[in-house]
């Protein structure tokens, strides 16, 4: 019986750096010792496995295209060269696979196959922009990119709002990056002037800006995003008022053993 291979989630550089400074050792050695990947853009793939200085020459290393548009026979014959054996690895453009980018449908048939399937540390831009939001990490919710401007959208960021409050979350999403002014001019209209707005963007490259004021405060601010990649973080004040109400409860005294 043949053993099957093993599907690997290679994360990616957030952007252009000339030496590495987010993948870890043993993340870039398991990459050289693959041959064979499943990529959002074959081009993109190449230029980051140039960058490792991957061992294997591109034009000897196998390519399957993996993005939204991939049918679905195409993702069984990627499932077929797993269940024969053969290790390989999923890369997308930027960040994590499978997170906010292509690469969940395989990484399903994969477990349902019996496929072994291994998450490679590297930077996810929701969750550095989450631990540095200072905003509530316990419970938050990624929402994927919002809808088109308009009514929808308008009516997605008051529900958000009204959400956050309720269940005491912090709401994360995001937007194609040349919409970024767009979205953060409505941002500041919908939502209350107490209601906290985190916006990090390009983390991890040398011009990173992470920003976390209230809205009152957004709208004294200048600001451009256009075209730069960027995570939003809304939390309702009254995520802060709960938190803040929580610790002037006084502690419980603990009894004592056998009392």
């Amino acid at each position: 019986m043949t053993r099957s291979g093993r599907l690997y989630l290679i994360p990616t550089p957030l952007g252009p750096h000339t030496e590495n400074q987010v993948l870890p050792d043993h993340v870039i050695k398991t990459v050289h010792g693959l041959d064979t990947f499943f990529v959002e853009r074959i081009r993109q793939a190449n230029s980051f496995l140039r960058w490792i200085n991957h061992p294997v020459p591109d034009f000897k290393c196998r390519f399957y295209e993996l993005n939204k548009h991939t049918p679905g026979e195409d993702l069984i014959e990627m499932l077929s060269l797993l269940k024969k054996g053969v290790n390989a690895g999923i890369i997308t453009e930027a960040g994590c696979p499978g997170v906010a980018d292509p690469g969940s449908d395989l990484v399903r048939l994969a477990h349902e196959s019996g496929v072994p399937v291994t998450p490679l540390v590297g930077p996810s831009s929701i969750l550095l922009a989450v631990m540095a939001s200072g905003m509530n990490g316990q419970a938050f919710a990624f929402h994927g990119y919002l809808p088109r401007p308009g009514r929808d959208r308008t009516e997605r960021i008051r529900f958000l709002e009204k959400e956050s409050a309720g269940k005491q979350v912090t709401q994360v999403f995001m937007e194609t990056p040349y919409r970024n002014n767009n979205l953060l001019a409505e941002l500041i209209r919908e939502l209350p002037d107490e209601t906290r707005l985190c916006v990090a963007s390009n983390l991890t490259l040398p011009d990173e800006q992470i920003i976390n004021c209230r809205i009152s405060d957004w709208k004294k601010r200048k600001f451009d995003l256009d075209h730069r990649p960027a995570i939003f973080l809304l939390m309702s004040a009254a995520v802060e008022k709960a938190a803040a109400d929580g610790k002037k409860k006084p502690a419980h005294k603990r009894k004592r053993a056998g009392k």
